[in-house]
């Protein structure tokens, strides 16, 4: 299993759930380091002001998941809303 995969899979199914278009949601995993690893979140740019929320809170919120996703994997984990 390659490494991020479980932060890959969380990170997109809870983005996919709160965009209106979830087909346009894309997220890539990148290797930082021996136990480090970059999720980049993609989405449609009508999508985006939803997915990080009042203040960041929704982006915060999404990155605190991520990073209990990446302990089941012994990773540490960033995430990156890059439109």
């Amino acid at each position: 299993m390659p490494k991020g995969d479980i932060v890959e899979s969380v990170v997109s199914y809870i983005v996919k759930a709160i965009v209106d278009d979830p087909d346009a949601v894309e997220v890539t995993v990148i290797e930082e380091g021996p136990d480090e690893v970059t999720a980049e979140v993609r989405a449609a740019k009508s999508d985006m002001g939803r997915v990080i929320g009042r203040r960041g809170r929704v982006a915060k919120a999404i990155r605190t998941i991520a990073q209990a996703a990446a302990d089941e994997e012994g990773l540490t984990t960033g995430v990156e809303f890059l439109d």
